[in-house]
């Protein structure tokens, strides 16, 4: 008899699985939206499912008679803006940083505590202080991003650097190779991989700090719009905001994912 800790779904059955658990909440949720429903018709707290609908197509598909714009991907597009532009600018901080303290034992020595005390500084208690110094624009979002996720992708980095084996190091010096050459064609080749997997891992820290910074300091983006409309309880319009921040975060995680998987097959086999 075959025991359960041996069987293995195959694919659609994998999918068929996966998508189980989403219908249920979906179900349980209506559910608990029509008995409240029935008890206050105006209830805000668990708006239907249609009423999100006609939310998502207000904000979506039907232009701001202010603006001309559609509201909904305008802040889709403000976000994203800024998380790239704040991941981007901390994975190459990162990466250098990561890299030169795990190659250069001196470097490290020196560093490491700073990137260490760093790290232990609750990022969003800068928050004032980068509005202070930056204004309230994007630098300040941006920038909150970066030093929020910096110092994780520098640590991650540099135990990565050191993980690769020291006889690899030995041969590339025994052929010739200098402290550059090393770094640039021994290490930082299986780093850039190792990169990608510490940029996925961060993906919900910077939606965190783009969603503090964006409610507090803005004129657009997803965090914005859910605290603009949080005053008038309008629940419609912040679940299908949660949602989508969810699937646009799954779908950046898969993506990053995809570009590994393309540019680094021998990571991945090697796993």
């Amino acid at each position: 008899m075959k025991r359960w800790i041996n069987k293995r779904p195959g694919r659609l059955q994998k999918v068929a699985l996966g998508a189980v658990p989403f219908v249920l909440l979906i179900a349980l949720y209506q559910w608990g939206s029509d008995v409240r429903k029935a008890d206050n018709p105006a209830d805000k707290l668990l708006p239907s499912l249609s009423e999100m609908g006609a939310a998502v197509d207000r904000l979506a598909l039907t232009a701001s008679k202010r603006t001309g714009e559609r509201v909904f991907w305008q802040d889709t597009a403000s976000s994203l803006k800024r998380l790239s532009m704040g991941i981007g600018i901390a994975a190459l901080i990162g990466l250098l940083v990561g890299l030169l303290t795990g190659a250069i034992p001196l470097l490290g020595a020196s560093i490491n505590p700073l990137i260490t005390v760093i790290s232990l500084v609750p990022p969003l208690a800068l928050l004032p202080i980068l509005f202070i110094v930056f204004g309230l624009g994007e630098v300040s979002k941006v920038v909150l991003i970066a030093i929020g996720v910096t110092p994780f992708l520098a640590r991650d980095i540099y135990q990565r650097t050191l993980e690769i084996p020291a006889e690899q190091l030995v041969k590339a010096q025994t052929l010739g190779g200098n402290s550059s050459q090393i770094i640039q064609r021994v290490l930082l080749p299986q780093v850039l991989p190792r990169l990608l997997d510490a940029v996925r891992l961060s993906l919900g820290a910077a939606w965190l700090f783009l969603i503090a910074a964006e409610a507090i300091a803005a004129s657009d983006g997803l965090g914005y719009r859910i605290f603009l409309v949080r005053r008038y309880l309008s629940m419609d319009v912040i679940l299908p905001y949660v949602a989508w921040i969810t699937l646009l975060a799954f779908l950046l995680d898969w993506v990053l994912l995809w570009l590994s998987r393309q540019i680094f097959p021998w990571y991945h086999h090697a796993k």
